[in-house]
């Protein structure tokens, strides 16, 4: 140590070695006053006590003005460089990767300690420039200026009329005034798109369901309800019942030698969507199928028929994969959704006389249902047949999407969208009303924040309400088509708030797995027992449980969220509160009124929770540097596919195939995960450049499984995890479940293009993860 002094005091100069000289600000009468600074505790210890220094007394060596002052420029740069490492290992101290081994299994996954998707919510750390607000403030106020006074007024303003349908006067005018109220809170853009579509409505006279016999004919049925793109026909056949009409449910009654060829299919509403359950009856050879509302499910229905589509997709399936702008001319086009096969609701009494004049065999015991006397079909004897007569017609629409946005101060060309579908066939009050109730609020509230309350969102807000959406999410479908070049580099989330509030016993959650780590937090926030506004919102949170993503429910075609995700490649949430074991009996009939809605235990307390789940989500994503989405979780989906395909190792291998380059594939995807978040906690979060390129890899995720090498017009729903065709990770197991099942039904081509097809999307997925071209490998 004493040599080092000695180095050091030589290189300044030649002061003594326990002390170092450097001059301070003039004092105001001029004296150039000196202080030194003890270097050395030896002279405390042994020097001698009670030494009086003096400050001038020192005397240096005979400078060496050119080489000292070298040496002084290069001692300065390493004392800067020494300084600059030791914050910067510091920093990294306190920002290191742990590994977390997942299940014991060996696989091990790289989690940040600090940073990204971090717990300590409340530790924001405080960064230099303007002052803002951190997120437990923004959340606080937020929750603070929620008004459930005002969510049941605009609820009641929205479904003060007997029906929106799409595109006629009552849709208009409530679009205007969502217009205007967008305009009145000075959203920073107000603006509407047009679309003009094609849409079956009901005809001049009802549709009409009777039973034949001995050219007698006894009208079962003719209600005001119809189904929209039924085949506008006259047909007959026998009445068969198949419970709910899944694939399962067919499987059944083939596997029991009934031929439903040429028969009228009678199915009982739920588990699947309408469009589902006619394309399962065309595919098993219906010419007709009738569904009822039954009372087991759906109490207090006796009499209501419901309305509904049957166009299996989205969006208008006669501009199917383009825009139905008025400036675009297309040659006459069909989707190949559309059932070609006559649909009819009824009520459930339709269907129990139905029942009643059926002699066959009794319903399967767990068929049965809440009709007495449910039959599976006609005796072999009977010459009965049942007659549907459908008389729909086309019309084309105009209709309008009516659109506000908060633009962000950071990243204003990335924005969150929250949707709510507007129009519906009667009051729709749960189906239409609620969403757009949430939907006002929060762009009150949120707009109110940012102009009121210094709140400024690094990223915009879009809050979009659209019509159509009865039809088949026709008014969303259409706008992604109308911009689907650029939407998924543009919109990070699509927030769905249809159908919020069914219930208050259970949370019924469909998501993207980038967007289940934010739910989990925000959900727990919002509903906790000690903190929840709403008693029957904070008790939700216990009868779910820890194990929360039980919760989350398959995306399904009848939810508007999804050709937001299936389509366009957007991480998407859908969410509500409903009772489990029983329906929300009122959704798409004449009945769905405010007074039926009142029914649910507090009903505004929880719809303030629902749109209090919203604004969490959409504020916390507009709020972080890092886009706060979970792009991880991919890699545990592409796992648990990974685990199903082990199964068929052996019979892929006796084709003279192989698995490998999937699974290797698989872990490209993790590597690219595991190195994404090693830039993301590296990275500086105050470099707007560096954090802007990081979110975008992040946005590309969601986007890049949707397939490549499909046409969007062939293949609309592109995405492997949740689209539709033989292109989906779910087909392609089905397909390897053949190999055990029934091998001769193996198509070995499609076979090979499906696991080619898979393997180079998940590839492609991980390449564009990495970020530059010159980092990816492709080589397994």
């Amino acid at each position: 140590m004493d040599h080092a002094r000695a180095a050091i005091s030589n290189l300044f100069g030649g002061e003594p070695k326990s002390y170092m000289r450097f001059s301070i600000a003039r004092q105001t009468d001029g004296d150039n006053s000196h202080v030194e600074m003890k270097l050395s505790a030896d002279d405390e210890e042994g020097g001698e006590i009670g030494r009086q220094e003096h400050l001038h007394t020192s005397m240096g060596q005979p400078r060496r003005t050119g080489k000292n002052l070298c040496f002084l420029v290069i001692a300065a740069v390493l004392l800067l460089l020494i300084g600059f490492l030791i914050g910067y290992l510091s920093y990294r101290g306190r920002m290191q990767m742990t590994a977390k081994c997942l299940d014991g299994s060996g696989r091990c996954e790289m989690t940040p300690t600090a940073s990204y998707l971090a717990e300590a919510d409340e530790t924001e750390e405080e960064m230099p420039g303007p002052s803002v607000l951190y997120w437990p403030e923004v959340k606080a106020l937020f929750s603070k200026k929620l008004s459930a006074r005002r969510l049941e007024d605009n609820l009641r303003r929205r479904t003060n009329r007997k029906s929106f349908e799409a595109g006629l006067s009552e849709d208009e005018s409530m679009a205007t005034y969502i217009h205007d109220q967008f305009n009145s809170l000075l959203l920073d853009k107000v603006w509407n798109d047009e679309h003009y579509i094609k849409l079956q409505v009901k005809g001049s006279i009802n549709n009409k369901v009777s039973i034949l016999e001995d050219d007698k004919e006894e009208e079962l049925e003719s209600p005001d309800a119809y189904v929209a793109y039924s085949k506008n026909d006259s047909v007959s056949g026998k009445p068969v019942y198949v419970n709910y009409g899944q694939k399962a449910d067919f499987q059944k009654m083939q596997n029991s030698g009934v031929s439903l060829n040429g028969s009228i299919v009678i199915l009982r509403a739920g588990k699947i969507t309408l469009a589902e359950k006619v394309a399962n009856a065309k595919e098993a050879g219906a010419v007709g199928v009738l569904m009822y509302l039954d009372p087991y499910d759906y109490k207090d229905t006796d009499e209501l028929v419901p309305f509904g589509h049957a166009h299996l997709g989205t969006g208008d399936p006669f501009t199917p994969g383009f825009p139905s702008f008025n400036h675009t001319q297309f040659p006459p086009v069909e989707s190949s959704g559309l059932p070609r096969i006559a649909v009819q609701t009824i009520s459930s009494q339709a269907a129990s006389r139905l029942f009643s004049k059926m002699d066959g065999d009794p319903c399967f015991l767990e068929w049965r249902g809440g009709i007495i006397g449910c039959k599976m079909m006609l005796s072999s004897a009977s010459k009965k047949t049942v007659q549907l007569n459908v008389s729909n017609v086309m019309v084309d629409r105009k209709i309008l999407n009516i659109f506000g946005a908060i633009t962000g101060f950071e990243e204003p060309d990335r924005y969150v969208v929250i949707g709510a579908q507007r129009d519906s066939w009667g009051p729709g009050a749960a189906k239409a009303g609620v969403g757009t109730a949430i939907l006002l609020e929060l762009a009150q509230v949120i707009s109110d924040m940012v102009k009121n309350d210094g709140y400024k969102p690094r990223r915009s807000i879009i809050f979009a309400s659209w019509s159509a959406g009865e039809y088949g999410t026709v008014g969303a479908t259409e706008w992604l088509e109308g911009y689907s070049a650029t939407l998924h580099a543009k919109a990070f989330t699509y927030i769905n708030l249809d159908t919020a509030v069914l219930g208050w016993k259970n949370i019924k959650i469909s998501a993207s797995p980038m967007l289940y780590t934010l739910l989990e937090r925000t959900m727990k926030g919002v509903m906790d027992p000690a903190t929840a506004q709403s008693a029957d919102a904070g008790s939700l949170l216990s009868r779910v449980g820890s194990d929360w993503v039980k919760a989350v429910v398959p995306l399904g075609l009848g939810d508007a969220a999804f050709p937001f995700l299936a389509y366009s490649g957007i991480p998407v949430v859908s969410f509500g509160f409903y009772n489990k074991d029983e329906e929300y009996p009122f959704l798409g009939t004449t009945q769905d009124t405010v007074e039926n809605l009142k029914k649910i235990a507090n009903l505004y307390g929880l719809i303030r929770a629902a749109a209090e789940v919203a604004g969490h989500i959409a504020l916390r994503l507009t709020h972080d540097h890092e886009l706060f989405l979970d792009f991880g979780r991919y890699s545990e989906e592409l796992l648990a596919f990974q685990e199903k395909f082990l199964d068929y190792d052996q019979e892929v291998k006796e084709l003279g195939l192989t698995l490998d380059w999937l699974f290797f594939a698989r872990g490209d995807f993790q590597r690219a995960v595991d190195g994404l978040r090693r830039d993301i906690v590296n990275s500086d979060r105050e470099n707007g450049v560096i954090r802007r390129a990081l979110n975008d890899r992040i946005m590309k995720v969601e986007y890049d499984f949707l397939s490549p090498y499909l046409s969007p017009k062939d293949v609309p729903l592109r995405h492997i995890f949740f689209g539709k065709g033989s292109h989906t990770l779910q087909s392609l197991l089905e397909h390897l479940q053949l190999l055990k099942t029934s091998k001769s039904s193996v198509n070995m081509n499609m076979l090979k293009e499906q696991l080619a097809l898979a393997t180079w999307t998940i590839k492609g997925a991980a390449n564009a993860l990495v970020g530059d071209i010159w980092n990816t490998d492709n080589e397994f």
